[in-house]
Order: structure tokens, then sequence, then C-alpha cells
């Protein structure tokens, strides 16, 4: 169940200032507070879904399209068309477990910072 709560949810209806880079109807890239790396981005999409599988599964297409023409946008306007990695995850281990149950990817590149996540 889709929690309208969450941190992201607010920074989509505005209610939590954020440093957005990109954004058009159906998602939005924000600047991710703790980052990884010198470039560390978060790419969301609007609608309410709680991680990849939910998105792929019910988001419509012309919102799947609109959450990749952000990152497509987002990977351009960083300087990251090649030479980055993404990550998402799911609710559950076996590996990493999202903290915030909306969906978002992370698209990061440039000097490492720190790990991500030891394992």
């Amino acid at each position: 169940m889709y929690d309208k709560n969450n941190v992201f949810a607010k920074i989509i209806r505005g209610e939590i200032p954020t440093k957005k880079i990109f954004e058009n109807d159906y998602a939005l890239s924000i600047e991710d507070i703790d980052p990884v790396a010198t470039i560390h981005v978060l790419i969301m999409p609007k609608g309410e879904y709680t991680e990849i599988y939910d998105f792929v599964s019910r988001a419509s297409d012309i919102e799947q399209k609109g959450f990749w023409e952000v990152f497509q946008k987002t990977a351009e306007l960083m300087g990251l068309k090649e030479n980055f990695n993404t990550l998402t995850n799911s609710k559950k281990p076996p590996f990493f477990v999202q903290s915030v149950p909306h969906f978002h990817l992370h698209l990061i590149g440039g000097e490492r910072k720190k790990e991500l996540h030891k394992w």
C-alpha cells in the first residue's frame, strides 16, 4: 500500500523544498541529500508507485515515457550520457532495501565520495 505521506510524495507536492534538476508532467529529478558521488540524482515518477515492479506493472505508457524522458534529460544535463550507474531498490532484501516507499531511480556519476552500502 502506498504511503501518501512519504518524503518523496511531499517533495512532489511541493511541501518539502529540494533542488530540482528537471521535471515534466509525469516525473522529476532532484539532487540526493546524502550523495555517494559528486553527481547523485534521484529520478521519481509523480504517480503513486511503491517500487519499480509496481511502476512497470501499473503506470500508463505516457507515465512511463515521461519518466524515461526525465531520466534522459537529467543524464544529459548532468553530463552523464556515458559513465554512470543506476540503482533502484525493492521493498525487501536480499541486498538493499528501499528506504522511501516511492519508486525512485538513483543516477550516480563522477567521483565516488563514499560506499553506497555495505553488504
